[in-house]
């Protein structure tokens, strides 16, 4: 479930070819869909923001950056930083020479230049599930766009506006494009999983991660992150209706896999916590000797 994927579910719902509908019918799909169908930038926007929104990424998170007091983490003023950061990174080589081409394909004026960016900042930021005021933000706006006092197709167009929700559902099917691997087959959510382990178990054995090996805590925080996030966020997707059938997908490979986690969880912790143990075992073996010196210092004071 790339974010290719997903745009195509949107701008083909159910199979529809868009150039042999006629006039009425393809204005109602424009509708049910919030424009996101015939918005040609906003489709490019999600599927170039998935592909620059970890550009340059340490492998640490924001909160990490900030304790370290890394060079970033001032220059973007201690918010959003890996986001930040992708997005100047990434903007800067799009700017470059070399993709002059590119650029005059993206846009045409200063305003779909304008557009373009903002649209870009909009999506890498929405990653960063961690602020909670951006969090906050986010489901404020969700909740007075999508009523629960009425199906999505019985809302009043006139009185939520259709581009403010063409964002937010743009915003979203970001956030679910970065943790795809959650909502997709049990092998592809294992193979990713270990990959997030392992990066994780190495900031942990290079001193950037906290005290406590991640190890410990894995098992319970995935069914977390199922529970109060992932979850949370495929229905969403269902709710906001422009998905069609495709959102049960989403939805039930969730519930599947946090189903199968909480069965096999903690068996596939101790084998990729001992695989990563075999894989960085020299860096393993210096930081024990960096503890017994520490040991043996506390003794002679």
């Amino acid at each position: 479930m790339s974010a290719g994927k997903m745009m195509r579910r949107i701008v083909n719902p159910d199979g529809v070819d868009f150039d042999k509908v006629g006039v009425n019918e393809a204005e109602e799909l424009h509708a049910q869909t919030y424009g996101l169908c015939s918005d040609k930038l906003m489709q490019f926007a999600v599927v170039f923001s998935a592909l620059i929104h970890d550009v340059d990424h340490t492998g640490l998170t924001n909160a990490e950056l900030d304790k370290m007091r890394a060079p970033v983490a001032s220059a973007y003023r201690h918010k959003s930083i890996a986001e930040q950061n992708s997005v100047d990174v990434a903007w800067t080589v799009l700017m470059d020479g070399r993709f002059k081409d590119l650029r005059a394909c993206i846009y045409t004026n200063e305003q779909e230049l304008a557009r373009f960016r903002q649209l870009i900042v909009n999506a890498v930021m929405a990653t960063d599930i961690a602020d909670k005021e951006l969090k906050k933000l986010r489901e404020s706006r969700w909740d007075q766009a999508f009523a629960e006092s009425a199906p999505v197709a019985a809302l009043d167009m006139d009185q939520i506006d259709s581009d403010r929700k063409a964002t937010i559902v743009f915003e979203y099917i970001i956030q679910a494009s970065d943790v795809a691997h959650t909502m997709q087959h049990w092998h592809t959510y294992q193979k990713f999983n270990r990959r997030l382990f392992e990066e994780r178990y190495l900031a942990w054995l290079n001193g950037h991660a906290g005290e406590e090996d991640p190890s410990l805590s894995w098992y319970q925080g995935e069914i977390g992150f199922f529970d109060f996030y992932i979850i949370p966020l495929a229905r969403k997707l269902e709710k906001c209706g422009v998905f069609g059938v495709s959102s049960d997908e989403y939805l039930n490979y969730a519930k599947e896999n946090r189903k199968e986690w909480e069965i096999k969880g903690r068996g596939l912790v101790e084998e990729m916590l001992e695989s990563c143990r075999e894989k960085y075992n020299n860096i393993l073996e210096g930081s024990e000797e960096h503890f017994r010196e520490e040991d043996e210092d506390f003794i002679d004071m």
